[in-house]
């Protein structure tokens, strides 16, 4: 008998370690979330040369249409008579500048907006109407607010919205509005 305790005792314990039970969903993520740097990486890397590509560059230092003194890529904060910076320069410019739009943009957004809402060309799609019009026009548009709410086609189509100067439909700011309408609505679900 004791031969036959021991035999099932035996087999109890092969099955155990030999067959691992399914163990329950305690709530822990199998993938870790992305990084707040990982995200902002991946956000640069989209907006900055969408944002380049609608500002223009130049880099010798020049008055603007209402005479503001700008540089390379809309600079006007540290632009100066007599400024020439190097592409390379101009580069690193924009890109702290984009840095800088894009972390004050990101206050207006909700956690779940920023956690499920804005993946990277979402993210370049506004912080490039950002630069283009200001943070706190952006941050309290209907955008924004549509986006929180959860509606991600209503957010990118009231993007489309910023495509006036003066009153007037602005061809150059419709095509931008477009291309950021294309970004907006990338990975939407």
């Amino acid at each position: 008998m004791n031969k036959i305790l021991l035999a099932v005792a035996g087999l109890v314990l092969i099955a155990v370690f030999a067959f691992p039970q399914p163990q329950p969903d305690i709530g822990i993520p199998t993938s870790a979330p992305e990084s707040a740097q990982t995200q902002e990486a991946r956000a640069l890397a989209l907006a900055v040369p969408l944002i380049a590509k609608w500002e223009g560059k130049r880099n010798a230092a020049y008055r603007d249409i209402v005479g503001v003194w700008t540089i390379c890529y809309g600079h006007t904060r540290t632009a100066r008579p007599g400024m020439v910076l190097s592409d390379a320069d101009c580069e690193a410019l924009l890109r702290a500048e984009v840095r800088d739009y894009r972390a004050r943009l990101l206050t207006f957004f909700s956690a779940e907006t920023r956690a499920r809402r804005l993946p990277p060309p979402r993210d370049a799609a506004f912080t490039s109407l950002a630069i283009n019009v200001g943070v706190a026009g952006v941050g309290r548009s209907t955008a924004t607010r549509r986006l929180n709410a959860g509606d991600v086609p209503g957010a990118c189509e009231a993007l489309t919205w910023w495509n006036k100067a003066g009153g007037r439909v602005v061809a150059g700011l419709r095509n931008r509005r477009t291309e950021e309408y294309g970004y907006c609505m990338r990975e939407a679900s």
